[in-house]
């Protein structure tokens, strides 16, 4: 898409032009845009590799667009993402240390009693129920713009879950206060934003922040967050890695690891750690740690 292509579809977006519209950024930090259950837009991806990529159910170890549209193809005819026809429930354990499989050891421990949640075809979600956690969460990162479906929030609530705006708004920091509000007293909650999460842990003091996407943050941002989040996914992020991991407690992870920058964070991976079947390397070490495997380049 060209630079001034890209001008008139932000502009046909906020004038609400287009009824159904997503936009996303995944495999590589690519924004992709799906338009009525097909992706419309490939841009170029922010890095070259990565290891979680080459280990999807549907693999990309070519970052070319036409990789990249492929991949999210597979996943719009698999589990209808960014459609009406989207599964909410899944039993997957996908990756050890991801973030709906941290969520849901927390849950199952009492170390959390619900999360929220951003969710395609939905926007904000308040989930206590385990596979709703992982239907969401598990296949899909980066949502920077949804349209929600009556199909997919009703599909949502008669699991247990809350969507929280009916018009598929993402805002975390609502989000948490109505998970609040429905009384849940331990609560989790996803965050791709600085702002996000200084204002829940300003307002919501006991809250366990999880800061997932985060490949591009400048050093002011990663020192935020490294003052803020509960847990911080370093994604392909070279500052996340120099500043959170450096003061972090805990890595899980070498290849796309998740620091654990407070207790709270701490005993959620050790929890993961205690529950899984995965046989698992304890070592003491000066973090961040890496093997050699990670998303090229760091940026």
């Amino acid at each position: 898409m060209s630079e001034g292509a890209e001008r008139i579809a932000y502009e046909r977006i906020a004038d609400g032009d287009i009824a159904d519209e997503h936009i996303i950024e995944a495999v590589g930090r690519a924004r992709i845009t799906i338009r009525d259950g097909k992706v419309v837009s490939v841009e170029p991806p922010a890095i070259k590799g990565c290891p979680l990529a080459k280990r999807f159910m549907y693999p990309v170890s070519d970052m070319t667009a036409d990789e990249i549209k492929k991949n999210i193809e597979r996943r719009i005819a698999d589990f209808g993402m960014c459609t009406p026809q989207r599964k909410v429930l899944s039993d997957d354990d996908f990756v050890l240390f991801g973030a709906s499989e941290l969520l849901n050891s927390a849950l199952a421990a009492g170390i959390i009693d619900c999360a929220v949640l951003a969710c395609d075809g939905a926007g904000t979600v308040v989930a206590a129920n385990p596979r709703l956690i992982q239907g969401i969460g598990g296949k899909i990162s980066g949502i920077v713009k949804t349209t929600a479906y009556p199909e997919v929030i009703a599909r949502i609530e008669a699991n247990g879950g809350h969507v929280v705006f009916s018009d598929g708004r993402l805002d975390a920091f609502r989000g948490c206060r109505k998970a609040y509000e429905l009384g849940y007293g331990k609560v989790a909650v996803t965050v791709a934003l600085v702002d996000d999460a200084e204002k829940i842990r300003a307002a919501y003091p006991d809250a366990v922040i999880i800061c997932v996407h985060t490949t591009g943050h400048g050093r002011e941002n990663a020192e935020k967050l490294a003052e803020t989040c509960d847990l911080i996914f370093a994604c392909a992020s070279a500052t996340i890695r120099d500043v959170a991991g450096s003061r972090a407690l805990v890595q899980g992870g070498t290849g796309v690891p998740v620091f654990a920058m407070t207790q709270k964070g701490k005993d959620i991976i050790l929890e993961k750690i205690r529950t899984t079947k995965m046989q698992v390397m304890i070592k003491g070490n000066k973090l961040p740690m890496n093997l050699g495997s990670e998303p090229e380049p760091l940026i």
